[in-house]
C-alpha cells in the first residue's frame, strides 16, 4: 500500500469535482478567518428569538441544537467587522444553513433507520417502504465495521469520536458512509454535557484501505456544512503515504481554520498527546495505540460481532450511547469535586 500510485487515485475524481466541492465549502466558511471563540454578549430576548424561529422553521428538529452551540454561534465577531458582533440576522441564516443541510440529507431520520435496521424484515414499516429498508440495511451494513465509534472524554469534556481506518472497506457504499457519520455524530453531540459544543477525533491510522477521494469530499461537506465548529480537533497516527495524500486532496479544500485542526502523529507522540487529553490519561489510551484500554470488547470486528436484534444490525449502536452518557455524567461529577 505504500507504493499506492496517487495519479492512478487522482483519476476517479474530476477537476469539476474538486471546484464544484471547493465553492461549496467557500460560500459556508465566509468568515472563517473570524476567531473560533466570541465573548459578545447575547441576551436572554435575542435567544428566544432564534429559539421561536428555528422551532418555527424546523418543528421536528430544532432541539438538535443546544442553546450553548446557538450561543456559541451568535456571539462571535461579524466577519465584516470582527470589532462587533454577528448580527442577529446573520446568525440565523447561519443557522438555517445547518437546519437546511439536515434537512436535504436526511439527518433526522436516522436513528429510525438503525431501528428498521435492527428489526425484522417482515415488520409493517419494512414491508411498506422497501427503499426505505434497503437504506437502513446499507447503513447498518456500513456501522457493523466498527469503524467509527464514540467512547469516553477528554478532560475538558468533550467526547471522543474514534476512527479505525484498518476495518473501513476498500469499496465503500459512499452514501451509506456519510449516513452512518451523520448518524455517529449526532449520538455524540446529543450526549455532551451541559455547555459543551464541539468533539475530538482520533484516528488509528495504520493500515486504510486505498482511499475515495469522492467519500473523502463528501465527508468534508458535511463536516463543513452540517456540523461547523463541531470538531475542535483531529489526531491521526501514524502518518503513511495513503494519509499524507488524502491530507493533500483535502487541505486545499479545507476553511484556513479547519485545516488547523489536524494533527498528523507518529504513534509514541500520539500516546503522549492522548496522556495528556483524556480524562483518565493513560489509563484511556486503547491497546491499538499500545495503551491498556480494551476497545475490541466493546467494539470488535464485525467477524466477531453478534446481530443485536432480529434484523441485520450487528454494530452495539444503542450500547454506545448508554456509556457515553455514564461516561459524561462521570465527567461532570468530576467538575463538582
Amino acid at each position: 500500500m505504500a507504493n499506492l500510485d496517487e495519479k492512478e487515485i487522482d483519476a476517479t475524481v474530476s477537476a469539476e469535482e474538486v471546484e464544484k466541492a471547493k465553492n461549496e465549502i467557500a460560500q459556508e466558511a465566509d468568515d472563517d478567518d473570524v476567531p473560533a471563540s466570541g465573548d459578545f454578549e447575547v441576551t436572554k430576548e435575542e435567544m428566544s428569538i432564534i429559539r421561536a424561529e428555528l422551532a418555527c422553521e424546523f418543528p421536528e428538529d430544532y432541539e438538535y441544537l443546544s442553546d450553548a452551540y446557538v450561543k456559541s454561534v451568535a456571539s462571535k465577531p461579524y466577519s465584516k467587522d470582527p470589532t462587533v458582533r454577528r448580527p442577529l440576522e446573520y446568525t440565523m441564516e447561519k443557522l438555517t444553513h445547518v437546519m437546511e443541510w439536515r434537512e436535504g440529507a436526511g439527518a433526522p431520520e436516522m436513528e429510525q433507520l438503525v431501528h428498521l435496521a435492527n428489526g425484522p424484515e417482515t415488520a409493517p414499516a419494512a414491508v411498506e417502504d422497501p427503499a426505505k429498508l434497503a437504506k437502513a440495511k446499507a447503513l447498518a451494513t456500513s456501522l457493523n465495521n466498527g469503524s467509527l465509534y464514540w467512547h469516553g472524554f477528554t478532560k475538558e469534556g468533550k467526547p471522543v469520536l474514534w476512527i479505525r481506518c484498518g476495518r473501513k472497506p476498500w469499496y465503500p457504499n459512499v452514501e451509506a458512509e456519510v449516513n452512518a457519520l451523520i448518524l455517529i455524530a449526532d449520538a455524540g453531540i446529543k450526549c455532551m454535557p451541559k455547555g459543551i459544543t464541539d468533539f475530538v477525533v482520533i484516528s488509528d491510522s495504520a493500515s486504510p484501505p486505498p482511499p475515495v477521494p469522492s467519500f473523502m469530499i463528501n465527508v468534508l461537506k458535511a463536516l463543513v456544512r452540517g456540523y461547523p465548529d463541531r470538531l475542535n480537533v483531529l489526531l491521526s497516527a501514524p502518518v503513511s503515504s495513503i494519509i499524507q495524500f488524502v491530507m493533500n486532496l483535502l487541505l486545499p479544500l479545507m476553511p484556513g481554520r479547519l485545516a488547523g485542526k489536524f494533527i498528523l502523529k507518529d504513534i509514541d507522540d500520539a500516546r503522549k498527546i492522548m496522556k495528556d487529553w483524556l480524562m483518565h490519561g493513560e489509563d484511556d489510551i486503547p491497546t491499538f495505540f499500545g495503551g491498556p484500554s480494551d476497545h475490541d470488547a466493546l467494539y470488535p470486528e464485525e467477524s466477531y460481532s453478534k446481530n443485536q436484534g432480529q434484523g441485520c444490525l450487528k454494530f452495539d449502536y444503542f450500547g454506545m450511547i448508554e456509556r457515553l452518557r455514564e461516561s459524561a455524567k462521570e465527567w461532570e461529577a468530576s467538575q463538582k469535586k
